[in-house]
């Protein structure tokens, strides 16, 4: 069996930007790419924790260090400076795999500084 499960997130990151005249994409801070193992025109989940919007984009780099995070193109109707939003990219594995596996999980504050890292997620209490 083949399973598709979460790669990788950058949880509550803030929208810097949002470019409709732009070639769509959406451009992360290279730092925040590489720390959080999303490659380069790799495709993206994007959903807005601000207004419910989810979409589908793929990522682009911005400049390291630059906190960067542009929503462009078409997808920039969806998103607006200042929205919250958590990217995600997920990864094709077997069961085999996904026994062992544990995702890359970077959350982010209001200026997109890393508050934390972890690779699992708390059961949710009733």
């Amino acid at each position: 069996m083949h399973l598709t499960l979460l790669k990788c997130k950058l949880h509550r990151a803030c929208v810097t930007h949002a470019e409709v005249d732009y070639e769509g994409s959406c451009a992360i801070d290279d730092e925040l790419l590489a720390l959080a193992g999303i490659r380069e025109y790799e495709q993206i989940q994007i959903y807005n924790v601000t207004n419910g919007e989810r979409f589908t984009t793929y990522a682009i780099r911005a400049e390291g260090g630059s906190r960067v995070i542009s929503v462009n193109g078409a997808a920039a109707h969806k998103a607006a400076p200042g929205d919250r939003v958590i990217i995600c990219a997920y990864a094709g594995m077997s069961e085999a795999e996904a026994d062992s596996f544990k995702p890359s999980l970077v959350y982010l504050n209001e200026q997109n500084r890393v508050i934390r890292t972890g690779n699992a997620i708390p059961a949710q209490a009733a």
